[in-house]
């Protein structure tokens, strides 16, 4: 056969299969879209995420309409106990044999470092609502991880600056002792440092702790002018009900939670809470925006949303718009395409995720109301100010990230 003709034939050989490898590149890579929800379903950050974040992520899904690129979106959950290992299991397993696309949640440190760290060498997304460390977006940030809610660098710097500025100069520390207490201490004292203030001591306790009585004794006696809570979930529900127990703030002392959710206001009550500062990224009733979408997950759960709840709807929602903008599921293509967005809902407005996974965006500082400011069931916060994203997070100039072009 004659060599220009060979030519020709490979040539248009060639043409095709890169035609078909780039056709192959759009649509969807398994024929449907699946994501994951992998959250704490029945232990300490049950109600701060847990359940509600299921049906979160199902209301974002039936409000995109169920389908994208014109294949069906499925849902899978699981609980992972608070436990790294078991997490990864079922990460695992789900990126594998069941090929999930997004997951979204890990209400917990330990778990969303090592899920971040297996989706990441599995080119899998995973966009974390729950988990409160800034090394998800630092010393071990991922191209494909995205963290999206709060960080342990945001919260204190609404909360602390109010009251040291108001006084509470000497801190002492309750601290959860894996990677979010930790963190959460450390960027707490570094804003209290900054502003003249000193920390006078901290004591560690583990996970799921039912008896405060020692730590808090510790606190008590130690001078201290504010109890930093370095914890989350029914962990600070319980130091805070054990400290009004035992009289520490009728005494003068002031309780600090460093990460305090709209579903431990509730069940401290009023009476417990009133007066607490804390920063978040979302309230229920601040605009009416925020209350449409807030009732209709009210409708679904029976209670208002936690911000984590609400994060987890924002992020499912954007997830999918930016597969349609994308016109596939291909993870690179996705993530370049939510790096691209502006974020916009009744969640976040002018958001914008970092090239090191930081879904940067304004923060508030919130007050819990007196019984008599209350005028409903839910009606327990004022939003005292708006922390500017500048302000809230790491400037991005400024991270540890490898993947941030200093």
């Amino acid at each position: 056969m004659n060599k220009t003709i060979i030519g020709a034939i490979c040539a248009a050989g060639l043409a095709a299969l890169t035609s078909s490898t780039a056709f192959a590149a759009k649509g969807l890579s398994n024929g449907s879209v699946k994501i994951g929800v992998l959250s704490d379903m029945s232990g300490v950050y049950k109600a701060i995420e847990g359940p509600g974040a299921v049906i979160a992520a199902q209301m974002a899904i039936d409000d995109f309409g169920g389908k994208v690129l014109g294949e069906d979106i499925e849902l899978v959950s699981a609980d992972h106990q608070l436990k790294a290992d078991v997490a990864s299991s079922i990460a695992r397993r789900w990126i594998d044999r069941d090929h999930v696309d997004m997951l979204v949640g890990m209400d917990n440190s330990a778990v969303g470092l090592a899920v971040q760290g297996l989706a990441s060498d599995k080119k899998t997304i995973a966009i974390n609502t729950g988990a409160g460390t800034v090394e998800l977006t630092e010393s071990q940030c991922s191209p494909y991880g995205i963290h999206y809610v709060y960080d342990t660098y945001a919260l204190p710097v609404g909360t602390a600056t109010a009251m040291v500025k108001n006084g509470g100069k000497k801190w002492f520390f309750i601290t959860a002792d894996y990677a979010f207490g930790h963190s959460l201490q450390d960027n707490t004292a570094r804003v209290v440092k900054e502003l003249g203030g000193e920390v006078v001591g901290s004591v560690n306790a583990p996970l799921s702790t039912n008896d405060f009585s020692s730590y808090l004794l510790q606190a008590s006696s130690s001078g201290a002018d504010v109890i930093g809570l370095a914890n989350a979930g029914g962990d600070t529900v319980n130091s805070i009900k054990q400290a009004n127990e035992f009289g520490i703030v009728a005494r003068g002392q002031k309780m600090a939670g460093m990460l305090v959710f709209l579903t431990d206001v509730k069940a401290l009550g009023l009476d417990t809470a009133k007066g607490l500062q804390f920063t978040t990224a979302f309230y229920w009733d601040r605009n009416d925006e925020s209350r449409e979408w807030s009732q209709r997950f009210f409708d679904k759960h029976g209670a208002m949303p936690t911000m984590v709840q609400a994060g987890v709807y924002s992020a499912t929602m954007h997830y999918l718009e930016a597969i349609k903008a994308a016109g596939t599921d291909d993870a690179d293509a996705v993530r370049a395409e939510l790096g691209n967005m502006e974020l916009n809902d009744f969640f976040v407005k002018n958001g914008k995720i970092e090239a090191n996974g930081l879904m940067s965006h304004d923060m508030y500082l919130a007050k819990v109301k007196t019984p008599d400011q209350s005028k409903s069931d839910w009606d327990l916060l004022d939003i005292v100010s708006t922390i500017p994203a500048d302000k809230a997070y790491i400037p991005v100039s400024e991270s540890s990230c490898p993947l941030v072009k200093q």
